[in-house]
Order: structure tokens, then C-alpha cells, then sequence
């Protein structure tokens, strides 16, 4: 960490203890620790709550349970929290550091794909988290936004934030041509940049984080004149 680094962590609200322990046992125990949101964006995932004030809230990708320790922290009471993890191996770590947080009974963990899961759920979110199989992000999006389903599964108002979208800057790099992740992120990011249903921006943070506005849904009126 450069000193720059260390300033700015310095100068925001400190992580938990629990968090803090979280963060060291992921990195000591579990392969690709780097997957981990930490301190600085799980801050920012728990202010961002906070503004927003969801009453229903998604995560695509649960990991060892940072993220959703660090939104459900902002959540008010009532709120809840579905986070969808594919790994069944993480499941245990992740639940046991639910089942010790105080905020930990508004999360509910599912294992399993989260293009299976969500339309199971039939809920409609007000925030949602994609930190999920990159390979799957324009997936996702479409399944969110209702895009030749059922029923979308946000409304105009929610927010969407995306993680993982500059790749390490393999997104402005010329891209192999087995390089699905990059190939997905890239085509997420032209999605998102080209629908007028939405508002965004970058924000280069870590490995960069998307942040959508939802305006409206394949399923509202004012869509069909798109």
C-alpha cells in the first residue's frame, strides 16, 4: 500500500472488527482473495445504502461475505438482503460471519446460479450488485431489466452497481479471442452505455465499479416507444 493509499484509508470510517477479521481469513484461507471487496469499497457500498434507503436489495456474487456484511450494515430495519453465491464450497465461511454480525439476520444466502435463482424469487429490488461470473454480466443485466421475461426485476428509481467492469484494463486492450471475461465486460459496458432506459458512470475505483440509475424497464409504457 503507497502512502496515498494509506492517507485515504486513514481519513475514511474504519472497517469493523469483524469485517477486518473477515478480510484476513479470506486472504489466509481462500483462493483469489483479490475477489474480496475490503475496506474502501465496502464503505462505499454501506454509504451507498444508507443514501439510497432500499427496502430490497440483491447481490450477484456473495464471496466470503464482505460486500453483503458492508451493505447489510447500511440497511435500515425491514430491509433485506438476497445474496446468491455459485460456489456451495464458500457457503459455511460466509454464513458463519452472518450468523456473528448483528446485521446478519437481514441477509438470506442462496447457492446456485443467480440466472436460476432470481426469477424464482419473484422480487422486485431497489439496489442491486453485480460482482457474479463476469462471462454472465450481460445475462444479468438482462434478466434484471426484463428484457424478453416475464417481469423485470428492478423499477424505474433503482440503482444497479456493477464491479469488476475496467478488468484490470483488459477492457482498452486489444482482446484474445478466448478471453470471454473481457469480452463480456466490454459488451456489459457498451449495453449500458447505449440504453436509454438508464443513467451511469464509471468510477475507477479498485478494479471499477458501474453505477446505473434505472429511468425505466423493458416493461414500462414509456419503453415501448423506444
Amino acid at each position: 500500500m503507497n502512502a496515498l493509499d494509506r492517507y485515504v484509508e486513514a481519513h475514511s470510517d474504519p472497517e469493523s472488527e469483524l469485517l477486518h477479521e473477515l478480510d484476513r481469513r479470506t486472504h489466509l484461507q481462500v483462493v483469489a482473495p483479490r475477489m474480496l471487496s475490503g475496506h474502501l469499497q465496502g464503505k462505499l457500498l454501506e454509504l451507498l445504502v444508507r443514501m439510497i434507503r432500499p427496502q430490497r436489495v440483491l447481490e450477484i456474487g456473495t464471496f466470503t461475505g464482505y460486500s453483503a456484511l458492508s451493505m447489510a450494515a447500511g440497511l435500515e430495519e425491514g430491509a433485506t438482503l438476497d445474496t446468491i453465491e455459485v460456489d456451495d464450497e464458500l457457503q459455511p465461511l460466509a454464513q458463519s460471519y452472518f450468523d456473528r454480525s448483528p446485521h446478519g439476520a437481514k441477509i438470506r444466502l442462496h447457492i446456485g446460479s443467480a440466472l436460476d435463482i432470481v426469477p424464482r424469487l419473484r422480487a422486485t429490488y431497489d439496489l442491486v450488485f453485480i460482482d457474479g461470473d463476469k462471462r454472465e454480466y450481460p445475462d444479468y443485466y438482462r434478466m434484471l431489466m426484463g428484457d424478453g421475461q416475464e417481469r423485470p426485476c428492478v423499477h424505474a428509481g433503482s440503482v444497479l452497481i456493477a464491479d469488476n467492469i475496467l478488468w484490470s484494463g483488459k477492457v482498452v486492450e486489444p482482446i484474445a479471442h478466448n478471453d470471454r471475461h473481457t469480452q463480456a465486460l466490454v459488451a456489459f459496458n457498451r449495453m449500458i452505455a447505449e440504453d436509454p432506459r438508464v443513467q451511469n458512470v464509471i468510477l475507477p475505483l479498485r478494479d471499477g465499479l458501474n453505477l446505473i440509475r434505472v429511468n425505466r424497464t423493458a416493461h414500462d409504457k414509456s419503453a415501448q416507444n423506444d
